[in-house]
């Protein structure tokens, strides 16, 4: 080792005692031989003092540029020595056979390749430690020089032209570049490292830190490092990769292929933080995702026997966390995982859809069947959202974008199908009803939350208003509702979700029951049992409920006597109370407790108004005589499709067939007889005979189109206001602004049609509510 001498020497010029000239020759005799000594680790021997001295007159004596110059020509040839008779030999010697070899590469591969350029990294960095001590010391020496003469002309200093001279001679040598050995050293090591193999990582560390000391003249910023071993080391990087990624494609799932390709990432990331310098970190990683994950990613998510699509089946929450990882690295937006989970979400909801659609097909008639397909189809959708909110939760840290992607892919498939909202609605229905009885008030609440993640979804809010109306109205008339508090509780959770306007017309049926249960309490008070009959009559505001209750044109019918007294007693009672107003009454959602004589016992029969209507007509019928079904209907003018209904329910369901039918079918026809069956027999005290009008059930085709043909006209009519309420704040509007406008404000309500817009507008126009400007036909003036 090199003397452990002070590394640099604080001197002062010495005073000039000699004013003649100086040999430069004996001078730099001096000068050179310190040096040599210093190379041969011999320079405690040395008087820095006089080889100060010497240096200093040599500048005073007008001679710095012709020592600068010798300095440069020693160190340059002792460095080029140096090459020669130290490290070329370890480079021969790595060849056990001791023949030379012709190319870098061949000397690289050769059997003790590991060892042998471990050996002369070694080497290289003790020579180059060496020069490093070795220029400290003679910058010492120079350092009036550098002084005076280098910082003048602005010339490189002694320690940094000898970093120089080290780069040329021995990095960059002519005869043999230490630096295109080192670097194939160093580039083997790392390949053999990437298949699994130890190296060692401290000798190349060391190497690259003198790698990263050097710098390149005339480019700021650039060292050895960069410029030369960096680009290398990429390349050879990008080649191994681009081998890899077409192995691991061949030989790999995409399971495999995800594990591996983060290993390799980590491999990177940790070699550059480890021995290569950090300013290549992001370099090569950014080579390992372009070719990895760029390249390849769109084949692993899409893979049919492994992909996206199999994970999601499979639930292999470790493989999408990791690709989403992986996918997030190359872009942040994540558009291509994006893509495809909307895809696949897409794809298994149009197979829901697909699914509900043809069970409503074979089922064509059979209502039960058609509403448990219903419910079916909305309790798949919601495992489905649940499914992926686990997947967004657990895998993809929650991410707001492919959040808003899973939202509009639901929001695609779910309003594909057209009756989305009508299925809702039932299964709303079903749970207030029966679905949460038993259950806690927060798993009640927990079962509307998800029914308020469903409607969320869907765009034609309006039909969901319009089947919500008519089930709550079913709920509330016919006193099936599980709960009040239930029921306030779902339509609090709607008006969080679109606002008070969308509830106010719920909440006023709420108000209407409230309201009629205090005036029957005072009914009852101020008759004082004076009826025949118990009335409870439920007063309903028009315009709260829905147009109609049922599927046909309300119609009253001819009541019995008594029932008709005690309609007239209530009429009284109420308009002597609100004078003005007009009752309409609706027998077909009520309903009647009524006692009836058989032979063995009397019964107590829960049956609809109608129903009521129908079995009175038989209080005066003989026993034996019958009706025919044109003599009931004359008798009672029922609707006929009620009447139907009804008798169907009086007399064909065996466990409540209180009318003897002849002749006996399904069906019911004009030809049809009917009489009392006085041998009825039940266990049941109390028997409720039930009714359609109670049932959940989908809608048929027509009464399906009678509720859109409703719902067209009241989008119009709600088309119409926009326009007025959009131009009177306006005055002047242009087309497409206007239009643009109106969808905004429907957008909240239905999907708005354009061409449904500029119908409406147009008819704005001949009703004289707006005006064509006279200058631009595209303007439009509101008329006031």
């Amino acid at each position: 080792m090199m003397s452990s001498g002070k590394s640099r020497v604080k001197m002062r010029p010495p005073r000039n005692r000699d004013s003649g000239d100086v040999n430069f020759d004996e001078s730099w005799a001096v000068l050179a031989g310190a040096m040599q000594e210093m190379y041969r680790k011999n320079a405690s021997r040395l008087s820095y003092e006089e080889l100060y001295r010497t240096a200093y007159t040599l500048v005073l004596k007008k001679h710095a540029e012709k020592l600068y110059n010798s300095f440069k020509s020693f160190l340059a040839t002792h460095l080029r020595e140096m090459v020669a008779n130290d490290l070329r030999p370890l480079a021969v010697l790595t060849n056990a056979t001791g023949s030379s070899a012709d190319s870098t590469v061949a000397l690289v591969i050769a059997a003790e390749a590991k060892e042998g350029g471990v050996r002369f990294m070694r080497s290289a960095k003790t020579q180059w430690d060496d020069h490093c001590l070795c220029m400290r010391m003679i910058s010492d020496i120079l350092m009036y020089m550098d002084r005076v003469y280098c910082k003048e002309l602005q010339l490189p200093l002694i320690y940094d032209a000898g970093l120089a001279l080290f780069r040329d001679e021995v990095i960059r040598n002519s005869e043999f570049a230490v630096g295109e050995y080192v670097y194939a050293i160093i580039l083997n090591q790392i390949e053999l490292e990437r298949g699994g193999d130890k190296i060692d990582t401290s000798a190349i560390k060391s190497v690259i830190l003198m790698l990263e000391s050097l710098t390149e003249d005339k480019i700021d910023g650039e060292t050895v490092y960069s410029r030369s071993f960096e680009p290398k080391f990429l390349r050879t990087s990008a080649e191994f990769y681009a081998a890899e990624a077409a192995l691991l494609a061949r030989e790999c799932d995409s399971s495999q292929y995800l594990i591996k390709t983060e290993k390799r990432l980590q491999e990177e990331y940790a070699r550059a933080m480890s021995y290569l310098s950090v300013t290549s970190e992001g370099k090569i990683i950014s080579i390992v995702e372009e070719i990895l994950i760029t390249r390849n990613m769109i084949n692993i998510i899409q893979s049919e026997k492994s992909g996206l699509a199999f994970m999601i089946a499979n639930d292999h929450m470790d493989d999408i966390k990791r690709l989403y990882r992986l996918c997030k690295r190359v872009d942040s937006d994540n558009t291509d995982l994006r893509n495809a989970l909307m895809l696949r979400i897409v794809q298994q909801g149009t197979e829901i859809n697909q699914t509900v659609t043809e069970e409503l097909k074979q089922k064509k008639g059979a209502q039960n069947a058609a509403t448990a397909a219903a419910f079916k189809w909305v309790e798949d959708v919601l495992a489905l959202k649940e499914k992926y909110d686990k997947i967004l939760n657990e895998t993809m840290e929650g991410d707001h974008r492919v959040q808003t992607s899973l939202t509009n892919a639901f929001s695609q498939f779910i309003n594909n199908l057209s009756r989305c909202s009508e299925f809702l609605s039932l299964f709303i229905d079903d749970h207030l009803k029966k679905g949460l009885k038993g259950k806690t008030e927060d798993e009640a609440e927990a079962i509307l939350d998800r029914a308020i993640t469903l409607f969320r979804y869907i765009a034609d809010k309006d039909m969901f208003e319009a089947y919500y109306k008519t089930h709550l109205a079913k709920r509330l008339l016919g006193g099936r509702s599980i709960s009040d508090d239930v029921e306030r509780m779902m339509i609090t959770k709607l008006k969080l979700e679109v606002g008070f306007s969308f509830t106010t017309k719920l909440e006023g049926m709420f108000k209407d029951m409230k309201l009629s249960d205090d005036m029957m309490q005072e009914y009852r008070a101020r008759n004082d049992g004076q009826d025949e009959v118990d009335l409870n009559v439920s007063v309903l505001t028009s315009t709260n409920w829905p147009v109609s209750l049922s599927t046909i044109e309300l119609q009253t019918c001819i009541y019995p006597a008594s029932i008709e007294q005690v309609k007239k007693n209530f009429e009284r009672f109420y308009l002597s109370r609100h004078s003005g107003r007009v009752l309409t009454w609706n027998p077909n959602m009520g309903s009647v407790d009524i006692r009836v004589a058989f032979r063995k016992r009397k019964h107590e029969l829960n049956v609809s108004t109608y129903a009521m209507v129908i079995l009175m007509l038989f209080d005066n019928v003989a026993d034996g005589d019958s009706l025919s079904y044109t003599e009931i209907k004359a008798a009672t003018l029922i609707p006929d499709h009620e009447l139907v209904r009804n008798l169907q329910s009086l007399s064909v369901v065996p466990k409540t067939r209180i009318l003897v039918k002849s002749p006996m079918s399904k069906e019911v026809k004009d030809s049809d007889r009917f009489s009392f069956n006085a041998g009825f027999e039940s266990q049941y005290i109390r028997i409720k005979i039930p009714t359609i009008a109670y049932i959940n059930k989908t809608e048929t085709e027509t009464e399906r189109k009678d509720t859109i043909d409703k719902m067209d006209e009241l989008r119009r009519y709600q088309t119409d206001a926009a326009i007025v309420r959009i131009m009177k704040a306006r005055k002047t509007l242009e087309h497409n602004i206007l239009v643009t406008e109106v969808v905004s404000q429907l957008s909240r309500h239905f999907r708005p049609d354009t061409s449904l817009i500029k119908k409406r507008i147009d008819a704005m126009l001949e009703r004289e509510y707006i005006e064509r400007s006279s200058e631009n036909r595209q303007v439009y003036h509101y008329v006031a």
